[in-house]
């Protein structure tokens, strides 16, 4: 199978400049958090999945919220709770008396980006209706399926240290969502900003949308014609497989995680201005893409061993490729 072909010049120029305005967009919504947003606008050019976890109050639904409404699409927000059920995320067929036939009534699912919010206090049953449309991007509802707006992109968000009345997310769904992130405590400047906004009655507004749905079709084009050279794919292989041999792990990361991580770098590439992949760019992806694939043993989950910290060792311990230019 051939490469795509590569991006010219101009081609970079213009992506660069609507990456920058698609960021700037988000960033202003999230004040002091330029590494974050920039993995948020690699998963919208990857289309890949975002699972946002941390503490309440840090700003994990207003990036989900800032992400969606960057692009001049169709959003939708779903509030995930214990009785929410999956046609209420999916959509129903309804009886119509006067044309004596089902007719099929979308659910919220059906949105360039949907923001699943608190997706962990939803049953299974009803996570595992996002299963098939995350991953194939349609739903089929009694026998017939029907295909959601192309580009298609869940934002979810999970709380984790509030576990009573929760449902951890399996290992099936988790890797169906391309990054798992961590919004963490602003800085001392930016959280006197927000809190003297917050005490003057000034919210951080949406913002206002920077690209279409066909802009954005057309930039994950262009992403997906990032050079990769086949040097770092084997390399993207290797980081996978070292994981599956680590002691301390008892599930590695799966041929899908090695895409996933081919593909989210291409799109992190973009975010530097650059139209191919460096091995730099798997090494920074290497633990949003990686870490939530990854069961550790038994021993080293007791021992407080972290995803991040073997992570870390099979980035010291595969050899970098060189050279990887375009």
């Amino acid at each position: 199978m051939s490469d795509p072909e590569p991006l010219s010049p101009a081609e970079v120029r213009s992506l660069t400049s609507a990456v920058n305005r698609i960021a700037a967009g988000i960033g202003a919504a999230l004040l002091g958090k330029p590494d974050l947003v920039r993995l948020a606008v690699t998963a919208l050019l990857a289309q890949g999945h975002l699972l946002i976890e941390d503490v309440p109050g840090v700003g994990k639904t207003t990036l989900a919220r800032a992400l969606s409404t960057v692009v001049d699409g169709r959003w939708r927000r779903i509030q995930f709770t214990p009785d929410l059920l999956p046609s209420d995320v999916t959509g129903v067929s309804v009886y119509d008396p006067a044309e004596r036939a089902f007719a099929f009534h979308p659910g919220p699912v059906f949105a360039n980006v949907v923001v699943a919010d608190e997706i962990n206090r939803a049953s299974p049953k009803t996570q595992s209706a996002l299963l098939e449309v995350m991953e194939e991007h349609s739903v089929t509802v009694d026998g017939v399926r029907h295909l959601v707006p192309e580009p298609f992109l869940v934002v979810a968000t999970q709380n984790p240290v509030e576990t009573e009345g929760t449902y951890p997310l399996p290992e099936a769904q988790l890797d169906r969502f391309l990054m798992k992130v961590s919004v963490g405590y602003p800085d001392e400047d930016d959280e006197v900003d927000v809190v003297r906004a917050a005490c003057a009655g000034r919210t951080a507004d949406a913002p206002a949308p920077v690209a279409d749905t066909e802009t954005l079709r057309a930039l994950i084009g262009l992403a997906a014609r990032t050079h990769v050279a086949g040097a770092l794919y084997r390399y993207a292989v290797r980081l996978a497989a070292a994981t599956r041999t680590h002691p301390r792990v008892e599930v590695g990361v799966s041929p899908r995680g090695a895409v996933a991580l081919a593909k989210a770098a291409r799109a992190y590439a973009c975010t530097a201005g650059r139209g191919y992949v460096v091995p730099e760019d798997l090494q920074a992806l290497i633990e949003p893409v990686f870490a939530h694939r990854l069961v550790l043993a038994g021993e080293a989950r007791l021992g407080g061993v972290t995803p991040a910290e073997i992570l870390h060792d099979v980035v010291r311990e595969v050899a970098v490729p060189t050279p990887v230019g375009p």
